[in-house]
């Protein structure tokens, strides 16, 4: 499948009500793009990253109540998983599409992230753009954008990383739904590319530290 951009009546998956029906939808009009995506994107990722990249799409295989608010399709060193690994996603909420650098809280490298990070700061700092955004919970659609990030609040972002069991970390771009390129698979992928370079420090960083 060649991938052609998000539409509407993607976003409104996560408008349909119910774990069932939802992800009915889900599989079968967006999962296929994520895939796609995946697929396409693959052998930029490997090379990119100088280590083969495995695409997972996401199966939210452990709900059984709630409908899942997002989805997305992962880039990791594993063919197991992404989980337990820092890695690259390209998923969307109902209002908007995310590109994004990951470590969530199943991976041990969030210390390692954390102290180079601590590092690096100033290099990070100057490096990234502006409207890029950071949170500490990938559930969550909210962010502080680049621009806005204090040295306190990277320093707690730091401190969380390295004390909190259950913390995470995710950086990267936001597009609202009716961006343009979000409906123009080859301009969004290209966008995509072009992001994950300007994160590659960051992975780099988490996964080859030394």
């Amino acid at each position: 499948m060649t991938f052609t951009g998000f539409n509407e009546q993607d976003f409104d998956v996560f408008e349909v009500p119910g774990l069932e029906a939802r992800m009915k939808v889900l599989i079968s009009d967006v999962r296929p793009k994520l895939e796609a995506i995946g697929e396409q994107l693959a052998p930029f990722v490997t090379e990119l990253c100088g280590e083969e990249m495995f695409p997972h799409v996401a199966k939210h295989a452990r709900r059984t109540v709630n409908p899942p608010k997002d989805t997305w399709i992962a880039w990791a060193p594993s063919k197991r998983g992404y989980k337990a690994y820092p890695h690259f996603e390209v998923g969307m909420f109902a209002s908007h599409l995310f590109i994004v650098f990951a470590i969530i809280y199943e991976s041990p490298n969030k210390e390692v992230f954390a102290r180079q990070l601590d590092k690096q700061l100033q290099e990070i700092h100057d490096h990234l753009p502006g409207n890029y955004y950071w949170s500490m919970d990938h559930m969550a659609p909210q962010g502080i954008p680049h621009a806005e990030m204090t040295k306190e609040q990277f320093r707690t972002l730091i401190q969380k990383l390295t004390t909190v069991k259950k913390s995470e970390v995710v950086c990267g771009l936001r597009l609202e739904r009716n961006d343009p390129r979000v409906q123009d698979g080859e301009r969004l992928l290209k966008l995509v590319r072009s992001t994950f370079e300007q994160l590659l420090p960051l992975y780099k960083m988490a996964s080859h530290p030394e």
